[in-house]
């Protein structure tokens, strides 16, 4: 069996969420969510309530360690907010559509399990701030461009982009490449920091298999997923507050891993010379 059908072997089938723009399948420790709204993946209200609902899902699974992002197609991860929707709304409706995005960007990155995004195609605007939102960014070379190009439409990145951005590559950095808007290949996005790492593959279809496979390395047997969430719910918790606070934050993360299954059998494993099998408790 390929790399690739193993993958896929170990994922149920996708289902598709109320609204029809996102889908999930979820097995093996993973959820992959998959964005569905062709031609460019661009986000809507409806989309941003799937996305609500996925990750959510994810959330109370005890099964599932990691997420997955990924856009469906081979040309875009994600083209940011549906542009013909926007116009067509009043202001309100535009401020109300920002605040569900940001709350439900900000579900991922507080949800305590690990959150990859699988970049292959285009990632611009609100998409690019979408993969800001997970912990992990891995592209596939060659395949697109990424950006905040919101400045050619008279607007700013508003969902997140100037802070998430600013805290990854520093603020004089993220005014050069918010107000010029332009747009660069995925090997200069590893070089300025924004992804982690950039992937060779032929397809769409063995990049992701690539990914998920990645992915699986992080959760049990073989590494401890509750040790990884708590180190995720640490360093956002801290992030931004006094070194003091985010101290007694990992002191008290770090009390609760203390008293884990996993901690005991990591600890047990390492003195006992042999491979340690983490059960996620």
């Amino acid at each position: 069996m390929s790399q690739q059908d193993a993958s896929k072997a170990e994922l149920g089938a996708p289902q598709t969420l109320p609204n029809g723009k996102v889908t999930y399948a979820s097995g093996g420790g993973l959820a992959l969510v998959t964005l569905t709204n062709p031609p460019a993946n661009g986000y809507s209200h409806e989309m941003m309530r799937d996305l609500d609902e996925a990750v959510l899902r994810a959330r109370f699974d005890d099964a599932v360690q990691v997420l997955v992002l990924a856009g469906a197609g081979e040309k875009f991860f994600c083209a940011g907010a549906d542009i013909a929707m926007l116009h067509g709304v009043t202001p309100g409706f535009k401020y109300a559509f920002c605040l569900h995005a940001n709350e439900t960007l900000q579900r991922l990155e507080r949800t305590p399990k690990l959150a990859i995004a699988a970049l292959s195609g285009h990632c611009v605007g609100g998409g690019l701030e979408l993969a800001l939102a997970c912990d992990l960014r891995i592209a596939r070379r060659g395949s697109g461009r990424c950006g905040l190009p919101e400045v050619t439409l008279g607007v700013l990145p508003g969902t997140g982009g100037t802070q998430r951005l600013a805290r990854l590559v520093g603020a004089s950095r993220a005014i050069e490449l918010m107000a010029t808007g332009r747009l660069f290949d995925y090997d200069e996005a590893l070089r300025l920091g924004l992804v982690g790492e950039v992937r060779d593959a032929a397809d769409d279809a063995s990049f992701l298999a690539d990914v998920l496979e990645f992915a699986r390395g992080f959760t049990s047997p073989g590494r401890a997923a509750m040790s990884v969430g708590h180190i995720k719910a640490a360093v956002q918790g801290g992030a931004g507050v006094p070194l003091e606070t985010g101290l007694a934050l990992e002191r008290e993360l770090q009390a609760r891993l203390f008293a884990s299954d996993d901690a005991r059998e990591g600890i047990a494993a390492f003195v006992e010379k042999r491979a340690p099998r983490f059960e996620g408790r």
